[in-house]
């Protein structure tokens, strides 16, 4: 099994398929990576030699930032964002949806189970 930026990826999947299983490699990423490195798509990674497995982890590290790194960033923009008191950081630090949509319904992914009123019968 091979393990790269802390991810252990599936040795029987396609190269293209297992490195998305690293935080912040999606398709795209995984598909420029393979063909920056000359790496036949169709490929499965128990077919891979050590040599370009740590070809693959190299230019990773180098280029791209995944798992820990972009999660800590991530945390530190939305936290910038609460500090600042913007209207984005509110809502998030009111666990409310962030982006414009409606509140009224819906919402109960960012608003959590739905709590009954007392009193609301007529």
């Amino acid at each position: 099994m091979a393990r790269i930026a802390g991810v252990n990826i599936p040795t029987n999947k396609r190269v293209i398929i297992a490195l998305t299983y690293i935080h912040g490699i999606g398709r795209t990423t995984a598909v420029e990576i393979a063909d920056k490195l000359g790496i036949d798509h169709s490929r499965r990674v128990q077919d891979l030699s050590d040599e370009e497995v740590l070809r693959i982890r190299e230019t990773i590290d180098a280029d791209y930032a995944v798992e820990g790194d972009l999660r800590r960033q991530t945390a530190m923009n939305i936290k910038r964002l609460m500090d600042l008191r913007s209207y984005r950081g509110l809502r998030h630090r009111n666990g409310l949806p962030v982006r414009g949509q409606r509140t009224h319904t819906n919402a109960r992914t960012r608003k959590g189970k739905a709590k009954p009123i007392a009193g609301k019968k007529k």
